[in-house]
């Protein structure tokens, strides 16, 4: 047995695996001198289930049910990411109304994830108390999501082309009375937190990423805006109905842990200004590009060379994919969230690889830590 070689005075403690998500899916073997952390590596794949495999598997349509559980906290982007790679190998035009209601749909998810990063950021600093206000707002999205979709959660409610069902009667007051109340709970959060000494003094200056860091790493979302790149997709790509509304994209210069807190907390703000705008602005008409259910669609869909007819009684629509590759993206709440897709004539995608924005952050882990001291509350 190889022993490995370290100093007497160094010692070598296994933290995790962690739940960052819901699961035990890191785990950081970090080396210490006293309480000095001098190395980290964290060790990720204890969750692999396949998620692309089973996209190249499977129509869009039977795969769109499975895509929530890349992100639990942030369930729309991944829906929304996986209906906007087809839609846009295949011309599909989607009507204004149901852009608008993906643009509230998404900036409600939005909101949802940031805040369950706020709670569990200030319990992991020492401040209990955010934790459960978090959930209480929480709630209150989820409620509308439940209502709109009919799941809290898992919601399967994007279409190619549009979405699902059209939002219930009713629906569009509650959310404005959901903003005008969050919104007071957002000067709460910035009464309780922004200037208290305590979290001052833990979050300033620690985890500072430079400009040229975070453009080397490939870091995208808040990590980048965090240290003076004014860059959001929403901006940039102008998908879905954003360009037609006013809002201005978040960011700081400090680039440290504070830089990133204020990011996120204007972000909400900003996003509570779209979903105002999105809903006195919301127009009429269909919800879904029902026209597209009779174009490109495979006449005898095979599935692994098993007639797919045989599969169920009632077999979903086959969309035809064109022979194309492309790369979509969305600007996700932890950043950005792409897929490269390609089409080969077949109602399932050849190739289907996902850009995670949180797997790509994470690489600037070890050398975050360095230097810093492991807490032992």
């Amino acid at each position: 047995m190889n022993i490995p070689a370290t100093r007497k005075d160094l010692m070598i403690v296994n933290m995790g695996p962690q739940h960052p998500s819901m699961h035990g899916v890191l785990r950081l073997i970090v080396t210490l001198d006293g309480e000095d952390v001098i190395d980290c590596e964290p060790i990720l794949g204890y969750l692999h289930r396949g998620m692309e495999k089973i996209a190249e598997n499977r129509t869009i349509i039977q795969y769109l049910p499975y895509v929530t559980r890349w992100d639990y906290l942030a369930t729309m982007f991944t829906e929304a990411i996986t209906v906007n790679g087809p839609e846009q190998l295949g011309n599909i035009q989607v009507p204004k109304r149901a852009s608008y209601i993906r643009v509230i749909m998404l900036e409600l998810s939005r909101i949802a994830s940031h805040l369950l990063w706020l709670g569990p950021f200030m319990a992991d600093i020492g401040a209990q108390t955010p934790f459960f206000y978090i959930f209480r707002e929480r709630e209150l999205i989820y409620d509308l999501f439940e209502a709109a979709t009919g799941m809290r959660m898992m919601h399967n409610f994007f279409r190619i082309g549009g979405v699902a069902a059209d939002l219930p009667y009713g629906w569009i007051d509650k959310c404005f009375d959901f903003c005008n109340y969050f919104l007071t709970r957002v000067i709460e959060y910035q009464k309780l937190i922004t200037r208290n000494p305590i979290f001052l003094e833990r979050v300033e200056g620690v985890g500072f990423v430079g400009r040229e860091e975070v453009i080397n790493w490939g870091l995208s979302g808040p990590m980048l805006r965090a240290s003076g790149i004014q860059w959001d997709l929403r901006e940039v790509d102008n998908y879905e109905c954003y360009e037609e509304l006013d809002w201005e994209v978040q960011w700081q210069k400090e680039g440290d842990s504070l830089a990133r807190y204020l990011v996120r907390i204007g972000e909400m703000v900003e996003s509570i200004k779209i979903i105002q705008q999105a809903l006195e602005g919301i127009p009429g008409g269909p919800y879904e590009n029902f026209e597209i259910r009779c174009f490109d669609r495979e006449k005898e869909p095979e599935w692994n060379d098993f007639e797919y007819r045989f599969i169920g009684k009632k077999s979903s629509p086959t969309f035809e994919l064109p022979k194309q590759e492309l790369y979509v993206r969305v600007e996700a709440p932890k950043g950005e969230l792409g897929i490269f897709l390609i089409g080969d004539q077949n109602g399932f995608p050849w190739r289907w690889k996902i850009r995670p924005p949180g797997f790509i952050n994470l690489q600037i882990l070890p050398q975050l830590v360095k230097r810093m001291k492991l807490a032992l509350n």
